[in-house]
């Protein structure tokens, strides 16, 4: 009960000591004649003169994947190496010289993207290649369904005999798979690897969706169809269940009833750099570890000075902990959310940080995290919405007490306005109106590193008064810092996720439920190998413009922070160009070294 009293004085605090709640009451009866525009200044959103180019490829992309839809297939690849080659060869043909600056910069970030495109294409067709002779059946699975794409003819009984061979080749692979000596789970050698027949196991999912797909469009429709095809898909689909279910259990190590382990799909150090120069990011990966661990070292002696302001001595750890423990009781987390968002977006509007449209205040809306998806995002997520981690009743007690002390009062304060305003809400709402083409060159550098920048903005402001809440800052510092560590350890083969995750236990403190729940989700392939990189590289890069523009008192904070959220979501270095107006060419590749020595 003790920490619930606390959080109460705390909520108590926020509402009426900061009289949030009545000052946005009045201002919400404002009325929505406050949401009109100007019109003069939507004409001078989108100068560049790429702009509908840019749409173009966009939407002809897009509708290119839509009917060449099928990941792994080699007509899908071909389709999309070749609609590269024919954009590349066009925008060859722009007059660059003749381009504004958002023009030249709109045609960099263009041949770029296809650039990256074709490489990791080229990446997606090597690791085919690996595959292949645990996938022998792939290609069949390829070609029936480009012949529905292709609205051939189908001829009943030559689709049963392809079926059957199908089920064979299925069948031959898993007596294979079975007699293999089974692979080291330590450090896997040979063809048979956790990885490949992880990897194999998520290809054959989709070749599964694809082919009932396939059998479904006819099934039904055609009789003769069904009465040739129906005994024998069912075979395929069973061999094809089976020998899925082989390589889950012998080789990647998943046990019935049981979570499945943590592989992850680990690219290379040539990919990362792949990856890194599509991004900008004129460093290796080597070199921003070497960064990461100098913002983690400056973050550790930061907490043992808000220890000491604690009266801990440089404990810490027991700093941490006692802030973990002093959450809210349940019921009160959307309270605490609401006012946490309402004083983040009133302090930047009154020392005059960043412009906040009314309609981007007015508009923003909560829900709360489902237990199922708490399992891999255990902490806040956000923009228009912010989805809220808190314990359910439904959730075992260590679960609960875990959410609890992972969304405590002090690392609540450092998220919701990383999430909401000035954070993710506030730049999804401008970057759809201002340059909105650009959103074909979002990047995790941007909108996380721009976020995340904003974690540091405020903490040099002053923004974060007591020692609490600077330990709940500097957690979510030192995670980031982390993050570069772990996942690039991970991608260059040097970190395993278990290693990943006592990584996060035992030196940033994280709850261990919540510490998998992180792992599981940078590894589990629905993030960009470099997405956690992407926080506090990204960050750094914003400040390090801050510096050349704002602190040599060349812009205002509010000219800087309007200014990028009006350029729209690219590569930091583009937006440097554009607002340095600094020199560009057709050829043009990532320069700025923009890290510096301070590591606060």
């Amino acid at each position: 009960m003790r920490r619930f009293a606390t959080a109460r004085m705390l909520h108590a605090t926020l509402t009426i000591g900061f009289g949030i709640l009545p000052a946005r009451a009045v201002a919400q009866d404002a009325g929505p004649a406050r949401y009109a525009p100007d019109p003069a200044a939507l004409r001078r959103a989108s100068p560049s003169e790429l702009r509908e180019l840019v749409m173009r490829f966009t939407w002809d992309r897009s509708a290119l994947q839509r009917r060449w839809s099928v990941a792994g297939s080699p007509q899908r690849r071909g389709q999309l190496i070749g609609f590269a080659d024919a954009w590349l060869a066009t925008l060859r043909t722009v007059a660059f010289d003749s381009l504004s600056q958002d023009g030249r910069v709109d045609y960099v970030l263009l041949r770029s993207t296809l650039e990256h495109e074709k490489a990791e294409l080229a990446r997606e067709e090597r690791r085919m290649a690996e595959l292949a002779e645990l996938l022998p059946f792939a290609d069949t699975i390829y070609a029936l369904d480009e012949t529905r794409r292709r609205m051939e003819t189908m001829v009943p009984a030559a689709a049963a005999r392809t079926l059957a061979g199908l089920a064979a080749t299925v069948t031959r692979a898993r007596r294979a798979a079975e007699s293999a000596p089974r692979p080291d789970t330590v450090q896997p050698a040979g063809r048979l690897t956790r990885i490949r027949a992880f990897r194999a196991t998520e290809l054959i999912a989709g070749q599964r969706q694809t082919l009932e797909r396939w059998f479904r469009f006819y099934d039904g429709y055609d009789p003769l169809f069904g009465w040739w095809t129906r005994a024998p898909y069912q075979r395929a689909d069973s061999a094809l269940r089976g020998y899925a279910q082989v390589l889950r259990e012998r080789v990647v190590g998943v046990r019935p009833n049981e979570e499945d382990p943590i592989v992850g799909l680990p690219i290379g150090r040539d990919a990362l750099m792949e990856d890194l120069a599509a991004e900008m990011i004129p460093y290796t990966p080597e070199e921003l570890i070497a960064i990461a661990q100098r913002e983690f070292a400056w973050c550790e002696q930061e907490m043992r000075r808000a220890a000491r302001d604690m009266g801990l001595g440089d404990d810490w750890r027991a700093a941490l902990e006692r802030v973990k423990n002093d959450y809210v009781e349940p019921g009160r987390m959307t309270d605490l959310v609401r006012d946490l968002e309402r004083e983040a977006a009133d302090y930047v509007e009154s020392h005059d940080l960043v412009t906040v449209p009314p309609l981007a205040r007015d508009v923003w809306r909560m829900e709360m995290m489902t237990p199922e998806r708490q399992r891999e995002n255990p902490f806040f997520t956000g923009g228009e919405v912010i989805t809220v981690s808190y314990p359910t009743d439904a959730m075992s007690e260590d679960d609960k007490l875990m959410s609890l002390r992972g969304n405590n009062v002090h690392f609540a304060r450092a998220t919701v306005f990383h999430e909401m305003i000035p954070g993710h809400h506030l730049q999804g709402f401008m970057s759809a109106r201002y340059n909105a083409h650009r959103q074909l060159f979002a990047t995790p550098f941007w909108h996380e590193g721009n976020a995340f920048y904003w974690e540091l903005l405020l903490w040099d402001q002053g923004f974060t008064r007591t020692p609490e809440d600077r330990v709940g800052a500097l957690f979510w510092r030192m995670h980031r810092a982390a993050r570069i560590i772990f996942s690039l350890s991970f991608h260059l083969g040097t970190m395993t996720p278990q290693q990943a995750i006592d990584f996060l236990v035992d030196r940033v403190g994280h709850e261990r439920a919540n510490a998998v729940a992180e792992v599981r989700r940078s590894f589990n392939g629905s993030y960009s190998p470099l997405y956690q990189v992407a926080y506090m590289i990204g960050a750094l890069q914003f400040r390090a413009l801050h510096a050349e523009l704002v602190d040599a008192g060349r812009l205002t904070n509010r000219a800087f922070h309007d200014a990028i959220l009006h350029s729209g979501s690219m590569p930091v270095e583009m937006v440097r160009a554009l607002l340095e107006n600094q020199p560009l060419s057709p050829a043009y590749r990532a320069s700025w070294r923009f890290d510096g020595a301070r590591g606060n």
